[in-house]
């Protein structure tokens, strides 16, 4: 694909090649240009120029109002975790200054070789129940490996809010719960525990806990696998990170864990169709290997942080469901994410049940 053919609105890359010089990058041709699918809305276009690869990242055509400043964080967060054994891509450059390309903040990252397994898997990874094994074990893996950076000492001591960070979980979701009856046509939330879950996460929240960098949407959709191996080659989609408690990344992965028969497991895909991962029990072995991950941390409570991410994950998707009641997203999608909702909260009083 040639660069004439990217919507000149999405990316405009005159303005690219200008801004790439003054950042002293190779210069020359636009080669090898091709948009990339990503989680989120967001643009990403992986192109070629002076013998380097490049994938750019800005916001959808259509900014929202705090896309901007989600892409200045993202890109900021990059930058400390270069250096680091964190497996993510690792930023080149990045404008932070909306001016320069019609309104739109952006960066440059590098490529990542690999794959989405909840998209599709290769044949060595579909073919092999030991190789998936293994990308279960490193999805705990790679999150312990950002549970042990120091956010001070990467330069992130201002970057989040973690003073109250656990005691305002509860309150801050049930607000937004409320939030949706504003929406046309939403009955309200249908949803079987919702109260107790609420109630016991309230009456159970660990009393100690330390800081840290927090993903804030750990799960297998998020990872990109090494095409040649069981490896996690990238963490994806920084959209939520900042500073918090990094046992809620652990928890939002046994939150979104593969379970058969479960609803939730359809946020794994194929990966979570094919078998053959490790339990629950055994990915919070593997990150508790990681010494500097735990020290400090109350691997006890997990059963707590899991119980917190299945509720605030059912009530992020619940607002699709609202939404669509409204007519601001399709009725089919709204169903399929209110049915994974009530599955991430029976999942709930399962993890509180024991």
């Amino acid at each position: 694909m040639q660069p004439e053919q990217i919507d000149r609105a999405l990316v405009d890359f005159g303005v690219l090649a200008g801004w790439m010089d003054g950042e002293g990058l190779p210069g020359g041709p636009f080669e090898d240009v091709v948009p990339l699918a990503g989680g989120t809305q967001n643009v990403l276009v992986r192109f070629r120029r002076g013998g380097r690869d490049y994938v750019l990242r800005r916001g959808p055509a259509h900014l929202r109002a705090r896309t901007n400043e989600v892409l200045r964080r993202e890109a900021r967060v990059l930058a400390a975790l270069d250096g680091t054994d964190v497996p993510a891509p690792r930023l080149i450059a990045a404008c932070p200054d909306e001016r320069v390309m019609d309104g739109a903040v952006f960066y440059l990252m590098t490529p990542v070789e690999g794959f989405n397994a909840s998209v599709a898997l290769p044949e060595l990874h579909s073919g092999d129940a030991a190789v998936r094994y293994e990308m279960g074990l490193n999805a705990a893996r790679a999150l312990s490996a950002l549970g042990a950076v120091d956010h001070e000492a990467v330069g992130l001591s201002d970057f989040g809010k973690p003073e109250g960070f656990l005691e305002r979980q509860v309150g801050r979701w049930m607000s937004e719960l409320e939030s949706y009856n504003a929406l046309d046509g939403y009955p309200g939330p249908e949803i079987p525990g919702l109260d107790d879950v609420a109630a016991w996460l309230d009456a159970n929240r660990p009393g100690t806990w330390r800081p840290g960098i927090m993903h804030g949407d750990y799960h297998l959709a998020n990872l990109m696998y090494a095409n040649d191996g069981p490896e996690v080659a990238a963490i994806v989609d920084w959209e939520m990170c900042t500073i918090g408690d990094p046992l809620l990344d652990l928890g939002w992965l046994l939150a979104t864990w593969p379970v058969d028969g479960d609803e939730s497991a359809l946020l794994a895909g194929p990966l979570g169709a094919a078998g053959g991962l490790p339990s629950a029990d055994e990915l919070v072995a593997t990150y508790a290997e990681r010494a500097d991950a735990v020290a400090g941390r109350d691997l006890s409570s997990i059963t707590w942080y899991a119980v917190l991410a299945c509720f605030k994950l059912g009530i992020v998707l619940e607002g699709t469901h609202a939404r669509a009641f409204a007519g601001k997203a399709p009725k089919e999608t709204g169903d399929l994410l209110h049915s994974i909702t009530l599955g991430l909260f029976r999942r709930a009083q399962a993890f509180i049940a024991g």
